[in-house]
């Protein structure tokens, strides 16, 4: 099915993301290829899930989280400079799921980081509705 969803955009230069480097919350290497990298809220897209945007050729996996990503439809994009991710902005795009990824695993990688709250907000929430 299609859906309506808000992007944005981030690239591992920026301050926020300084410390994770390359790396994303999954532990692997943020990708843009084939494959590229998405953050989004996990207890709306789980990790591993993967989609398309209507007229790209690109898939995407989510693999990441962003802590200003929860709670919102958000998914935010990965791409490689800070030029790229300017020019892609804030757009409302339409996206279709290829494959959905998985609440369980989701929670496997969250649990112990609950300290944060961002994550816990998203374990309280796939807890809650499954």
């Amino acid at each position: 099915s299609i859906s309506s969803v808000r992007t944005t955009a981030y690239t591992h230069t920026e301050a926020d993301h300084i410390k994770h480097g390359t790396s994303t919350a999954v532990g692997t290497n943020l990708k843009f290829g084939k494959v590229r990298s998405a953050a989004a809220d996990w207890s709306v897209y789980p990790v591993g899930t993967v989609f398309q945007i209507e007229g790209s050729p690109w898939v995407y996996q989510i693999d990441d989280y962003g802590s200003a990503l929860v709670g919102t439809n958000t998914i935010d994009l990965y791409k490689p400079n800070k030029s790229e991710m300017n020019q892609w902005g804030v757009r409302n795009v339409n996206i279709k799921v290829l494959r959905w990824g998985s609440f369980a695993e989701s929670l496997n990688i969250m649990k112990p980081r609950s300290k944060y709250q961002h994550v816990r907000k998203m374990v309280e929430r796939i807890e809650k509705s499954s």
